[in-house]
């Protein structure tokens, strides 16, 4: 019943959400056609393009905030500055009368490779407006000739401009304005509602008493986490907005606090307590005695008490007098887990305790929430300080900019060019697509292009049939435009069409129902999509000749990339050491981890042609292991610095009790890291049949291997991914017997607190080692399996090839 409700509540949500992004842009797009067709005659006069004060709305107005708008105004005047400024002085020392189909290509192409040139630091909606007013500037003025005003000519682009931005920013106010600030409370408090629901799910589940009743609770909570995943979505895409509506609503600041903020830390410990249930062997869980379950069910209560109060109608910030959670009760363990089957429950509490914000070394002067607080704010600025280096190393890399403004300037050329060709009279319409649905990124081409021509298609044959149904009552063909915004808002939230189909579906109905005197409707449609076919052809043109490297082949190498990072990280694994290293390499892990995630997935909808087929099934299996790894080694890095914290409490030398453990952690970093390292260089290899006839001989090959790196060395390496129980269970066993070593070694008289914390520290480390030595079996199983894949006539040994490519090696 409550997962049906909860699709319920989903479905209403996002009707109303369509049909709020429908209303305004629909009363947007009726503020430009009474602007341009019943406006004052000196106005429509200025107005001379009202295509593009259309397209403006598009652009800005869907799903737009009040700061969405107020960014929008702001960029279209910085795209207007940067294209139609120049194009005055330009167009004023050519002449339009000069101008030929191959000049205003070419001018067209100078100028967008100027305005996409600075790369980042400009917005992409302010590149799509300033490349659209240079392609109708340009082309229209030597559609025009000699009778074009080099100078008001681009001013009335600029105004058809200002009326677009104008009419979003009056649409977003009426009835009232829709401010971000609000979409994210709703949302944060939709989120702590979700997070309550599943922490109550996962607490119920712990202390169940037998296997179904446990699955049951666990299996309710996957519909939740994918509503928590899309929340934390849409909280953090109106994190701008939220900067932008600050300035001129000062007076509303309580509306302007973002309390989505406090809840990003809660996602990480419910995702623990999750893969902790999952490895539970059996329910009921050993450790759960009835103080345990009485104290730990309290103590949920406690905390969403205290998480329902973060959002509450008065109060946004916690009150400073609320007292700190009790969490006594899970200081009751004081011994170490003797199995790994054991270690699962520890896990769990050891996530509760980071829930819950108590697990650090810290005083007791602040609260719970505080701490929590004052951990996401390090973690922001830790961030913040990343990508101001990514940052500033992506603008020395210069050639990318460049190649990127390159690309954008002979498609933008080209479209113009062979548009004109084809029709002088509608030959902005080729550029004009390519120009506002400009990506700074890389993008899957062919699924694209393929999605903008059947938007454009869809949207024009609406348009026509409107025009056909509705041909002399102008307003009533405004309205038709209603329920085609309704339809094209969940186009666009679709995996078929996407955006980029949505916005053309949008573009082309609107272009022929919106405007009048464009000559018949049909014929319009029939020359619009031939334009645009192309500018789109001209575009996937250009991308294939200046970037021929397929998806697949870019994820191939991002995948040994991103294994390499992860063996950085668990090279970094260390209680000596501590957090420090290990938190720098996790971030590296994490954005080589995203970048192979956009490149499996365009690689998925890319054209197999006469290429190999991308195998993503493959690849999909190897990403989630790989994002377990990494999740696994953020928890052990919280556990390393909670130790780290703890250790000055501590009597005697630190180093010289994490000394045995240490040992145990070198031997897990040396066997993983080392077949990590392996799995690294066998994913480039081109072929198996190739690199078998580098050598002729098989036992030479394994001789050589032996002579040169030691056989034994990479045998070693290779027995985790046949590790049987027994064989895993020593490895893990050894670690928690040191660890009980070391707990024993606690002073009696020392807090029952900081050996609890301890205690719960050092079985989550064990946890997080059992979790990737199993995660690393299950790349093993992948690598295997891509590698067979991609040679299918071969036999496939992963330590025969490693054998053969490290004897290869000079």
């Amino acid at each position: 019943m409550a997962t049906s409700q909860d699709q319920t509540n989903r479905a209403r949500a996002l009707w109303l959400t369509c049909l709020a992004s429908a209303f305004r842009t629909a009363l947007a797009c009726t503020i430009v056609a009474i602007t341009t067709l019943y406006g004052p005659p000196s106005l429509r006069h200025q107005v001379a393009l009202p295509a593009f004060s259309y397209v403006t709305v598009i652009l800005i107005a869907p799903d737009a905030t009040l700061g969405d708008t107020i960014r929008g105004f702001w960029l279209a005047l910085y795209a207007t500055i940067q294209s139609v400024g120049p194009a005055i002085l330009s167009l004023w020392l050519i002449g339009p009368a000069r101008l030929s189909s191959s000049t205003t290509a070419l001018a067209v192409g100078l100028a967008a490779f100027v305005a996409v040139l600075p790369g980042e630091a400009t917005h992409l909606v302010s590149k799509r407006i300033a490349l659209g007013q240079i392609v109708l500037v340009y082309v229209i003025a030597f559609i025009k000739g000699g009778s074009t005003d080099a100078i008001m000519h681009p001013v009335h682009v600029a105004a058809s401009t200002a009326v677009g931005v104008l009419a979003c920013v009056l649409a977003l106010l009426v009835p009232f304005p829709r401010l971000a600030c609000r979409e994210v409370k709703q949302n944060s408090k939709l989120l702590v509602e979700n997070a309550s629901e599943r922490l109550k799910l996962f607490v119920k589940a712990f202390c169940a008493e037998d296997n179904a009743s446990a699955l049951a609770s666990i299996s309710q909570t996957k519909s939740l986490a994918s509503t928590a995943t899309k929340l934390f979505q849409t909280i953090k895409r109106h994190q701008e907005s939220m900067q932008w509506e600050r300035l001129p609503l000062q007076f509303l600041r309580d509306s302007n606090v973002n309390p989505g903020d406090r809840l990003q830390g809660l996602e990480i410990p419910l995702k623990g307590m999750e893969m902790a249930l999952r490895s539970t062997p059996s329910f009921p869980v050993g450790v759960v005695d009835g103080e345990l379950k009485s104290g730990l069910l309290k103590l949920i209560e406690e905390q969403l008490s205290l998480n329902r109060s973060i959002l509450c109608e008065d109060a946004i910030t916690v009150p400073e007098s609320k007292p700190e959670i009790d969490i006594r009760c899970l200081q009751t363990l004081q011994t170490i887990p003797q199995t790994h089957q054991d270690l699962p429950p520890f896990f769990f509490l050891f996530c509760t305790s980071l829930l819950l914000g108590n697990l650090s070394a810290t005083s007791s002067g602040t609260t719970a929430q505080d701490k929590l607080v004052i951990h996401q704010k390090q973690e922001a600025v830790t961030s913040s300080k990343q990508s101001v280096i990514w940052s500033n190393l992506s603008m020395k890399v210069s050639s990318k900019r460049v190649m990127a403004a390159f690309k954008c300037s002979i498609s933008l050329g080209l479209a113009v060019f062979f548009g004109l060709i084809f029709s002088k009279e509608n030959g902005y319409w080729s550029g004009l697509p390519v120009a506002i649905s400009f990506a700074a990124a890389r993008e899957a081409t062919f699924k694209v292009a393929n999605v903008k021509a059947q938007g454009t298609v869809l949207g024009t044959v609406y348009g026509v049939f409107g025009c056909f149904l509705f041909q002399r009552v102008l307003p009533i063909r405004l309205l038709s435009l209603i329920p085609w915004f309704i339809f094209t808002s969940f186009l666009q939230r679709s995996k078929m069409y996407g955006q980029a189909g949505g916005i053309s579906a949008v573009i082309g109905a609107v272009l022929i129902l919106g405007r009048t005197n464009f000559g018949a409707p049909s014929e319009f449609a029939i020359a619009r999509i031939t334009e645009t076919f192309i500018g789109l052809s001209s575009s996937i043109i250009v991308e294939l000749l200046l970037q021929p490297t397929r998806a697949c082949t870019l994820a191939k190498v991002q995948l040994s990339r991103t294994l390499g990072a992860l063996h950085d990280c668990i090279d970094s694994v260390s209680l000596q050491s501590g957090r420090a290293q290990l938190e720098d390499n996790q971030k590296c892990l994490k954005i080589h981890v995203e970048e192979l995630g956009r490149l499996i997935a365009e690689a998925d909808v890319e054209p197999n042609f006469w290429f190999f087929p991308f195998h993503s099934d493959c690849y999909g299996k190897l990403i989630g292991s790989i994002s377990k790894m990494m999740e696994l080694l953020v928890f052990s890095g919280h556990a390393i610095g909670v130790l780290e914290q703890n250790s000055q409490l501590l009597e005697g030398s630190w180093k010289g009790l994490m000394h045995t453990m240490e040992c145990d952690l070198e031997l897990f970093k040396k066997m993983v890291g080392s077949l990590i390292s392996c799995f690294k260089e066998i994913t480039l290899i081109e072929s198996v049949t190739v690199l078998q006839k580098e050598r002729l001989d098989d036992q030479e090959s394994a001789k050589s291997c032996n002579l040169e790196l030691g056989k034994q060395q990479i045998l070693n390496a290779f027995r985790v991914c046949g590790l049987e129980d027994e064989e895993m269970d020593k490895i893990v066993s050894s670690y928690l017997l040191h660890s009980k070593e070391v707990v024993d070694k606690i002073h009696r008289q020392q807090s029952k607190e900081l050996k609890g914390q301890t205690v719960l520290c050092l079985s989550a480390l064990g946890f997080c080692i059992s979790g990737l030595i199993r995660a690393t079996r299950e790349i093993e199983e992948g690598i295997k399996e891509l590698v067979q894949w991609e040679n299918p006539s071969s036999h496939v040994n992963l330590y025969e090839i490693s054998c053969k490519m490290h004897a290869l090696q000079p």
